[in-house]
């Protein structure tokens, strides 16, 4: 009988911002599936960061950046929206990315918007 090594593959993220999409002007009917609240309905900001605890870095820059609210933060799957103005969103979205990338050096993604 041959003897065949066993090799077992592991992903293992490094620091990065995955994702940085901001949707202006949503349809009503997106809001309503995400569950997020009408009030604040002119911009999403979605982010998605490994490791995911960044998320949590993530949300508290973003509502100290202005005006904007967190729709949805899991610091499991370091997911993220935010809702606002689209330059609030926009602020918060840039402000996270500068610190990320420049101070905690995580590789980052261009942001997106459509």
């Amino acid at each position: 009988m041959e003897k065949r090594d066993r090799i077992i593959e592991e992903f293992v993220p490094g620091k990065q911002v995955t994702l940085s999409h901001i949707i202006a002007h949503p349809d009503k009917d997106l809001y309503q599936k995400l569950g997020l609240s009408g009030e604040y309905n002119e911009a999403v900001g979605i982010l998605t960061l490994t490791p995911s605890e960044a998320a949590i870095i993530a949300g508290d820059v973003a509502t100290k950046s202005g005006n904007v609210k967190i729709g949805f933060m899991d610091r499991f799957s370091g997911a993220l929206v935010i809702v606002g103005d689209i330059g609030s969103v926009e602020t918060a979205l840039d402000g996270i990315i500068l610190l990320l990338r420049d101070v905690l050096n995580f590789t980052v993604s261009p942001i997106t918007k459509s």
